[in-house]
């Protein structure tokens, strides 16, 4: 009875610090946004939101209550349930994968983060893909079959660049990844891995230049069209929640920090603002040519490095023995 006991609070204390993880990253993707609006305010020479609160500290909240008190509109050619149920999916997704960070506190710590976080990455397609479909809209249906095509394409190079340092690092666990980095950072090893890693996460996120999913030019606005209210408002913060994490997940592979540094949290926010300044920076890609990206440039790189990496551990393991 005592054992059921001990494993009733300690499931109910890890129930507790994911709740306040979740809070904590809720609160960040709202801060997230007012540095982007911000940062694009100075590269555009304008002003940034500043109106609500000090220095537009109120800002993202203002915001918020503004997206979640709006009307709430219904398509009626829409088919109801998964079309108001994939944005919540959508931000299930973004906020469940944080879980693989490996928190100093024993907290969600796992040893297969990297498996569990392919299969999230994965998941995440279809969402869109679902949004886009159940709107029963032509643009949004065009808008989620590219965000698929695109998401399926830039995923091939991501597993392969982690299958890379899998194989360097001897293991499928996070941990392991700032235990290595102790003296160089992989960044300095593999500078051709992490730019393709970069790109390929501005596309994972549908970022730009790689915003087709949401392509306004063409597509009024992708996928979202139809949403309005508190619906839009998800996928937006599942957006914001997603590039957090991919700079977090950038930041330890390539930069070497353990998550209880302050220096992890600036390398990450280091990494949030290269996102916004690519925003800023670059056009958007034809599509055509973010295709022959991923499957003529990015692949073949990722598999010659993967080959490269496999020969040297094999090299290593004969120089031990």
């Amino acid at each position: 009875m005592m054992d059921l006991a001990n494993c009733f609070v300690f499931s109910l204390v890890e129930l507790v610090c994911y709740l306040v993880l979740i809070i904590c990253v809720l609160i960040s993707v709202a801060f997230v946004t007012l540095l982007e609006r911000k940062i694009l305010g100075y590269i555009q020479i304008r002003k940034g939101p500043n109106k609500v609160g000090y220095m537009g500290i109120l800002q993202p909240f203002s915001d918020a209550v503004k997206l979640f008190t709006k009307e709430q509109t219904i398509p009626m050619m829409s088919n109801f349930l998964p079309y108001y149920l994939s944005p919540v999916f959508s931000l299930f997704i973004s906020l469940l994968v944080w879980a693989v960070m490996p928190y100093e506190i024993g907290f969600m710590s796992f040893n297969m983060s990297i498996l569990f976080f392919l299969c999230c990455l994965s998941l995440g397609v279809y969402s869109t893909m679902s949004a886009g479909w159940a709107s029963n809209c032509k643009y949004s249906l065009l808008g989620s079959l590219r965000a698929v095509a695109q998401t399926i394409s830039y995923e091939v190079s991501l597993a392969l660049i982690l299958l890379s340092f899998v194989v360097l690092v001897g293991g499928v666990s996070l941990d392991l990844f700032s235990k290595y980095q102790d003296k160089v950072w992989f960044f300095l090893v593999s500078m051709p891995l992490c730019l393709i890693w970069f790109a390929s996460c501005l596309a994972e996120t549908n970022r730009t230049p790689f915003d087709f999913a949401e392509g306004e030019s063409e597509l009024v606005s992708g996928f979202n069209t139809e949403y309005s209210s508190g619906g839009f408002a998800l996928i937006f913060m599942a957006e914001y929640a997603s590039i957090l994490f991919m700079s977090g997940l950038f930041t330890m592979i390539f930069l070497g920090s353990e998550l209880c540094s302050i220096l992890f949290y600036i390398k990450m926010v280091g990494v949030a603002f290269i996102f916004v300044w690519v925003r800023g920076t670059l056009p958007r890609l034809r599509y055509d040519k973010l295709m022959y990206l991923a499957w003529k440039s990015f692949l073949p790189v990722s598999i010659n490095y993967l080959i490269f990496f496999l020969g040297l551990k094999s090299f290593c393991y004969c120089l031990h023995i």
